[in-house]
């Protein structure tokens, strides 16, 4: 068993990889995180975390710092430190941190700045655990020691009916965010089709479209009971929570394709979207970088339950090769044991 300071940018990822990290028997402790206290708090859009020792007293002396000048008296206390992105963490720290074992983990925002910036800790030790093989594309990429993906529990998401013939997206703040989550083309693959919803919060300034935010129960009823989820994505991801839940749950998908995901205007060409990698289409998704065309295999999705129920089940089966909780379990097992 490791001591593991794990330092999170995201609750819901901070939340996943903490569960997983204690159920293969850590002990971690997630510095001003979401889940530092691993009962949560209400407002936290995922439960409790079981089987995880809370340390009161290190979140007391945690109190006393900020986490880009974390001291080495508190760092003694680990044998591992694990930082979620956020790279002024690592290198505010890396004098003090060095001495550890030392993680990078991505999450699918990194771009050209981010990976000159951490080069020197990569080349001082930095260990690095790479989120998606696409990231290989980023200029100045810096290597990797493991490709372990973001996990989603097969056992807990599932069982699609898809009775509720509607549209649906899960995106916080998709227009206030509105280039780099695809808001004008997610806007017109979802219009005209009744009852569309866009779920998440920050979603006020959607009208008729904003759904609101939902607990987790009623997110995974919504991608169980609703018949299409259409997909945006966000700038520079691979890949999404939101993706992976629908993908696992076996909602049918409708993508834009990469030309739309990608070529954003002012910002830096990334080649990063992994979402023609993982839908075949007509089999196990839609993905085309055409919105006509998508909204077609909408209006086919919405017409033929034959059809939605076959991509539903192709969907999950994939989902659950490349997401599935057992699978990540072990990858993380290795890389921990072989550290």
């Amino acid at each position: 068993m490791s001591k593991i300071l794990f330092i999170s940018c995201h609750a819901v990822l901070e939340r996943e990889e903490l569960a997983l990290l204690t159920e293969l028997g850590h002990d971690v402790f997630s510095l001003h995180g979401a889940y530092e206290n691993p009962e949560g708090h209400p407002g936290l859009p995922r439960p409790s975390i079981p089987g995880m020792k809370y340390h009161e007293n290190w979140a007391e002396e945690g109190k006393t710092f900020p986490r880009t000048e974390i001291p080495d008296s508190f760092l003694k206390h680990f044998d591992c430190i694990i930082v979620m992105h956020t790279p002024a963490i690592l290198i505010n720290n890396w004098s003090r941190m060095k001495h550890k074992k030392v993680i990078w983990r991505s999450i699918g925002q990194s771009t050209t700045g981010v990976e000159q910036c951490l080069a020197p800790l990569r080349n001082d030790g930095m260990k690095i655990i790479r989120m998606s093989p696409k990231e290989i594309n980023i200029p100045k990429y810096i290597g990797a020691d493991a490709m372990i993906r973001f996990y989603k529990d097969e056992e807990e998401l599932g069982k699609w009916n898809g009775e509720d013939k509607r549209v649906i997206n899960f995106t916080q703040s998709l227009k206030g965010r509105r280039l780099f989550c695809h808001y004008d083309h997610v806007v017109e693959l979802m219009s005209g089709f009744d009852g569309s919803k866009v779920y998440g919060t920050g979603n006020e300034d959607l009208g008729p479209l904003n759904g609101g935010e939902l607990t987790w129960d009623f997110m995974k009823g919504k991608l169980r009971d609703t018949r299409v989820f259409a997909y945006g994505g966000t700038w520079p991801s691979p890949y999404t929570l939101a993706f992976q839940e629908a993908f696992m749950t076996g909602i049918p998908v409708i993508a834009i394709g990469k030309r739309l995901a990608q070529e954003l205007p002012g910002v830096e060409h990334l080649d990063f979207y992994e979402i023609e990698d993982f839908i075949q289409n007509g089999v196990n998704g839609f993905v085309a970088d055409d919105i006509s065309t998508l909204r077609g295999n909408i209006y086919q999705l919405l017409n033929d339950d034959a059809l939605a129920k076959s991509i539903s089940e192709k969907a999950r089966e994939t989902a659950i090769q490349l997401f599935g909780k057992q699978t990540i379990k072990e990858q993380w097992k290795k890389f921990l044991e072989e550290l």
